[in-house]
């Protein structure tokens, strides 16, 4: 069997098919380090965490802190090899190229059409949450117009170049990291020590109600449904590795802070949130501001306007997400034009380096998003989250089958790559890979994975066909 050919950058279109893009230009390499980390928070440190995860409580009570905690180590491994891939091929199409490369072209339209998509759902449903909690403050202001107002703003600072919305994630994402930080410092604060007029709560909630585990230890499992999607979102990192300025440097330490950095805000925040407010009043919660941990929390140790200070966090939580994820979605749209797998004009770059075909493409969420929210067709909603969520799987799944081909070629080549390696690779992917089907099997319990499998699996095929008809029509052209 022949060896796999290495990743390399996409050539640039062919002269004279877009007259913004000279030739022999691409995309333009000016993420910093620091940006390039903080893209990561800011796309997997989303509006869930903030407002609470109700869904997963309610599923295991005060156990719910064993399933983020399984959930910080699977996403961990996962990061830490998609690092080590992303830092020996930092090319555009990231873990999709890579995809093609070691798993065959298949893989590599599959893997990105299917993070494309999920992509493009999540950033309608943030922009359309974004205009909900705008609306909080003044809601005389008409649905329709707060999220163009945000659609906006998002796709502005994608438009300009790569490094103004490196340096808008970075700000955003500070904020975020900021406001956690400080929602940690004070809910410890009332866990071990307590105010002058409240006594600390300690750890009692965790036992009360039926004890830790009070739904049994199968509910630990069935709440990864719900919990491993609050990690979505730092493959962006990856991806922004084309645009790196030292891309083998900031992946390598990228993804290694930002597994570390998961860990400890979900799993620490989500512990301290259990401790201070019984778990069956949190799993009663609507998910609204008011009901928001921020807001109990805040407002205990006197900040005024507790509830106006969480709906600006998650406001910024929304913007930073649907920012980083237009940003994701747009740069592996833009390599599949490249490599002839998706419409040639979306292969175009503006003198900037943006891929503005490509980027307006993926805004297409919005507009879908924007007219289920108006017309209010839930059922419709359901099935496209269900297809996002479902493909989050397949798409970690296939990164990491990627990566146990990349390894056993690179163990055989070494002089052929440089970058980081990662000791027992192989034996970590499969672990991980061991645990997404465990995560994925959920769909024998739970309703909506069981919706998301059947309607993903059915998407999955779609694609397939459509790989064979792409790659017939190019047979016969060549």
């Amino acid at each position: 069997m022949a060896a796999p050919e290495r990743p390399a950058q996409a050539p640039a279109s062919p002269p004279g098919t877009n007259d913004e893009q000279p030739k022999g230009t691409g995309l333009v390499r000016s993420l910093t380090h620091r940006q390039t980390t903080m893209i990561g928070l800011g796309s997997a440190l989303g509006t869930g965490l903030f407002l609470g995860s109700g869904s997963a409580i309610s599923a295991a009570g005060p156990a719910v802190i064993i399933s983020y905690a399984i959930g910080a180590v699977l996403v961990a491994i996962i990061a830490v090899l998609l690092g080590e891939m992303s830092a020996a091929h930092p090319v555009q199409g990231s873990f999709g190229a890579i995809a093609h490369t070691y798993l065959g072209p298949w893989a590599g339209f599959v893997t990105r059409w299917m993070y494309w998509f999920s992509a493009v759902v999540v950033i309608g449903t943030e922009v359309v949450a974004s205009a909900l909690y705008i609306r909080w403050w003044w809601p005389g202001v008409p649905m329709s117009a707060a999220i163009l107002a945000i659609a906006a703003v998002v796709l502005a600072v994608n438009i300009i170049n790569v490094k103004s919305f490196g340096t808008t994630e970075f700000w955003l994402s500070t904020i975020k990291v900021t406001a956690l930080c400080a929602f940690i410092l004070c809910a410890a604060l009332l866990v071990f020590f307590g105010l002058p007029d409240t006594e600390a709560t300690g750890f009692a909630h965790l036992t009360d109600d039926g004890g830790f585990v009070p739904h049994g230890a199968e509910s630990v499992w069935i709440a990864m449904s719900v919990v491993m999607f609050a990690y979505a979102g730092f493959e962006v990192v990856a991806i922004a590795s084309a645009e790196a300025t030292d891309p083998q440097r900031s992946i390598r330490t990228a993804m290694r802070q930002l597994a570390w950095r998961l860990s400890v805000f979900y799993v620490l925040a989500i512990t301290l949130v259990v401790a201070l407010i019984p778990w069956q009043r949190l799993a009663a919660g609507d998910g609204s501001v008011e009901a928001s941990p921020f807001v109990r929390v805040f407002s205990d140790i006197g900040v005024p306007a507790a509830a106006t200070l969480t709906n600006l966090v998650v406001l910024i939580a929304a913007v930073s997400a649907a920012n980083a994820h237009l940003y994701g979605a747009s740069r592996l749209l833009h390599s599949l034009g490249d490599d002839g797998l998706a419409p040639a004009p979306l292969a175009r770059l503006t003198s900037r380096g943006v891929p503005a075909n490509a980027l307006a493409a993926s805004t297409l969420g919005i507009a879908a998003a924007a007219l289920l929210a108006f017309y209010d067709v839930g059922g419709i909603f359901g099935i496209l989250m269900s297809i996002a969520l479902f493909a989050v799987l397949l798409v970690w799944l296939l990164i990491l089958a990627s990566y146990v081909a990349f390894r056993r070629h690179r163990d055989a080549h070494p002089e052929d790559f440089t970058g980081f390696t990662i000791p027992g690779g192989s034996k970590l992917a499969l672990v991980a890979g061991v645990g997404v089907l465990a995560v994925a099997a959920t769909a024998v319990e739970v309703p909506d994975m069981r919706q998301a499998a059947g309607i993903g699996l059915t998407f999955t095929v779609v694609l397939l066909g459509c790989y064979a008809l792409t790659a017939f029509r190019r047979a016969r052209r060549a």
